[in-house]
C-alpha cells in the first residue's frame, strides 16, 4: 500500500483544516477550541474519542483483528507570539501564534486518522490518537497518562517539524535526541546594614555572585565531558538600593541534560556548592529544583522499524543525521510507559522562507511536508501492528 499517494489524496483536507487551526491558536491549557474542532472531524468519521485532561483527546480505532496497541500523538498548543510570518492564514488571536508547527502535527495525526479509518478492518490491533495539550509547559503529556491514555499501549510514536531539513527528509535515530530541563531556583538571605559598614551586615549579593562565577566548574570539574550539561542563570535579583547591603539574592537557573547521571551530577552539585557558599560566608540559602521535563530516549528497535517505515514513504535517500538538540518536548513521558520513536521531519524551502526554527515570530513551514508526515504516521501504526 502507496500510503505516501493517499496522503496526496487528502491534501486539501490536511491544508484545510491546518489553516482553520492557525488562525486560531489557543495556548496551552486553554484549547477548548480547538478541542471542539478535532472532536467534530472526529464526529465526522465516526471515530469513538473522549475528553482527557484539560483540552485533550484520545480517539481510539479498534481493527477488524485483534492485536497490539499503538499510540500516535499530535500537540494542539499555541505560542505567546505576535506572528509576522507574513502568510494569508495568520493568527487572527491577538499575541498568538502557531509559532512551533503545533497546527501541521494535529492535522497530520487527524489525516492519519481519516486514512486508517478507512481501512479499519485490516488493522490488526488498535491505534490511539492523542491530540494532547499543553506540550509548550510540559504538562500535556502526563495530564493523558493520568487518564489512562497509555494504559495497554505496546509502543508510542511521534514527530516534530524541523528547519534542519528539507521537505521529504527526516531524522529517525536511536538514543538520547532531546534533552531534559529543569529549572532551579535559589535564594541566599544574608543581613541586610549599610553600605558604608559591610563588616556589620551579611552580603548576598557576593556569595550569589561567588555562587554564580564558580557554577561552571560543575560541568567542567565534576560532570563527563562526553555527557551534555548546560547550566544558564537566566535571572540574578538582588538588593533595594545602592547603599543598602541586600539581604536578599535570588537566581533561576536553567539546566539541560541527556542522562540521569549528568543531571544527579548537576543537583547534587548546585546543592553542595550553595551550601559551602553560605557556610563561609555565615548565611542562609534555600535550593529548589523544579522538575520540568524528561530527555527523550528513542527505542533502537523502534527506531530501526520508523526508519523502514521512513523509507518506504520517501525512499532512503531521505534519512538524513541531525545531530541531538538540547531542547525539550514532553514526549518522554510517554515512552516511561511504553518503548517509542519521535521523528523529525522537514519542512525547510527557502524558496517560500520556511527557514525559521519553532518560536520565530516568522515562523512559517512548506506545507508540502505534511503528507510526509501523514503517510509516516499511518506506515509506523500498520507496520508495528503487522509486526509479528
Amino acid at each position: 500500500m502507496n500510503y505516501l499517494e493517499l496522503a496526496k489524496g487528502i491534501e486539501e483536507y490536511t491544508r484545510t483544516f491546518r489553516r482553520e487551526l492557525h488562525m486560531y491558536p489557543e495556548l496551552s491549557g486553554q484549547e477548548f477550541e480547538t478541542q471542539k474542532k478535532i472532536m467534530r472531524e472526529l464526529d465526522k468519521l465516526g471515530i469513538p474519542y473522549r475528553k482527557v485532561g484539560t483540552t485533550s483527546l484520545v480517539a481510539t480505532l479498534k481493527g477488524g483483528k485483534p492485536g497490539k496497541t499503538v499510540a500516535l500523538r499530535g500537540d494542539i498548543d499555541a505560542l505567546p507570539v505576535k506572528e509576522e510570518s507574513g502568510v494569508e492564514f495568520a493568527s487572527k488571536t491577538e499575541g498568538v501564534m502557531h509559532a512551533c508547527g503545533h497546527d501541521a502535527h494535529t492535522a497530520m495525526l487527524l489525516s492519519a486518522a481519516k486514512l486508517l479509518n478507512d481501512r479499519k478492518d485490516d488493522i490488526k490491533g488498535e491505534v490511539r490518537f492523542f491530540f494532547q495539550e499543553a506540550e509548550e509547559t510540559f504538562s500535556g503529556a502526563e495530564k493523558i497518562i493520568a487518564d489512562g491514555g497509555m494504559d495497554g499501549v505496546d509502543a508510542a510514536f511521534g514527530m516534530h517539524g524541523m528547519p534542519h531539513l528539507k521537505v521529504g527528509e527526516a531524522s529517525i535515530e536511536s538514543g538520547y535526541r532531546m534533552a531534559g530541563c529543569d529549572t532551579i531556583y535559589l535564594k541566599f538571605e544574608g543581613v541586610s546594614g549599610h553600605g558604608s559598614m559591610p563588616h556589620m551586615s551579611k552580603d548576598s549579593i557576593h556569595a550569589a555572585a561567588q555562587f554564580t562565577t564558580e557554577l561552571q566548574s560543575i560541568i567542567t570539574k565534576q560532570n563527563d565531558a562526553q555527557d551534555p550539561l548546560v547550566l544558564s542563570v537566566g535571572r540574578f535579583h538582588g538588593g533595594t538600593k545602592a547603599n543598602i547591603i541586600a539581604k536578599y539574592t535570588e537566581l533561576d537557573i536553567s539546566m539541560r541534560y541527556f542522562t540521569p547521571e549528568a543531571r544527579k551530577v548537576a543537583h547534587d552539585g548546585i546543592r553542595r556548592l550553595a551550601k559551602s557558599i553560605a557556610d563561609l560566608w555565615e548565611i542562609k540559602v534555600e535550593v529548589e529544583i523544579e522538575e520540568s521535563a524528561l530527555s527523550l530516549y528513542n527505542d533502537p528497535d523502534l527506531t530501526e522499524l520508523a526508519r523502514t517505515s521512513f523509507t518506504k514513504v520517501a525512499g532512503e535517500d531521505g534519512l538524513q543525521h541531525v545531530p541531538k538538540m538540547m531542547g525539550s518536548e514532553d514526549m518522554p513521558y510517554y515512552f516511561q510507559k511504553a518503548p517509542g520513536v519521535y521523528a523529525l521531519m522537514g519542512y525547510r524551502n527557502d524558496d517560500i522562507e520556511a527557514i525559521y526554527f519553532p518560536h520565530h515570530e516568522k515562523f512559517k513551514i512548506d506545507e508540502e511536508y505534511m503528507k510526509y508526515g501523514v503517510a509516516l504516521h499511518v506506515q509506523f501504526a500498520m507496520d508495528f501492528l503487522n509486526r509479528e
